[in-house]
């Protein structure tokens, strides 16, 4: 496994070197100032990579299903970035319809990330996990969605331009498609888990009988 860890490591930084160059370079502005083919292409791509590898290699998948699920639930505290968006909508620098959905979704799943990992990445509690990230990946699904279609749905609003931006054209292109990829292997490896049955659960939440 550790060649698989090698390389993944060096895919990723070069995900996020290429990721922060296109922005440096400003390839994801364009006229409109909203999400377009650009930031799509960026924040696709890596998906189609990541999840075509998984399903042809069998050795890469036994890999990816080893990694902790606490620690990828963990690592999706850091979208309590979400403020971010609040706070420039509140000084017009991001249309309402995208920053107000996508900021107070991803401060929720930011701020409970924490105890998710802590308290529900087990078997015991594998429904409640499974839930959970099912809800963060509707709130990157519909952040994104509001992303795109915003200037659409209110032509004459504020414009998305911010995003097309750095540091948060990082967001779209690097952080989205990463903890949406963190959220699918959560819930695959969710999936292998047994469930234990509602005696052993008893037993085990049980207050041991003392020995005399």
């Amino acid at each position: 496994m550790k060649p698989y860890a090698k390389l993944t490591l060096v895919l990723g930084s070069l995900w996020f070197l290429a990721a922060l160059s296109a922005s440096a370079l400003h390839l994801f502005e364009n006229a409109s100032s909203r999400l377009g083919g650009a930031v799509a292409v960026g924040a696709i791509a890596p998906l189609i990579v990541f999840f075509g590898w998984f399903g042809v290699s069998r050795k890469f998948r036994d890999f990816v299903m080893s990694w902790n699920p606490t620690i990828l639930t963990a690592a999706q505290s850091g979208r309590i970035i979400g403020f971010t968006f609040v706070l420039l909508e509140a000084h017009r620098g991001l249309p309402a319809i995208f920053a107000l959905p996508a900021g107070y979704g991803d401060m929720a799943i930011g701020a409970t990330a924490t105890i998710v990992a802590w308290k529900l990445a087990n078997p015991g509690h594998r429904n409640s996990f499974i839930l959970w990230q099912l809800l963060g990946i509707a709130d990157l699904v519909t952040a994104v969605a509001l992303g795109t279609t915003a200037g659409l749905l209110d032509p004459h609003g504020v414009p998305m331009l911010y995003m097309t931006r750095l540091p948060l054209s990082l967001v779209p292109t690097f952080l989205v498609p990463l903890y949406l990829i963190f959220h699918v292997v959560c819930i695959a490896q969710a999936k292998r888990w047994a469930v234990p049955s509602r005696l052993a659960r008893q037993i085990a939440t049980s207050t041991p009988i003392r020995q005399f």
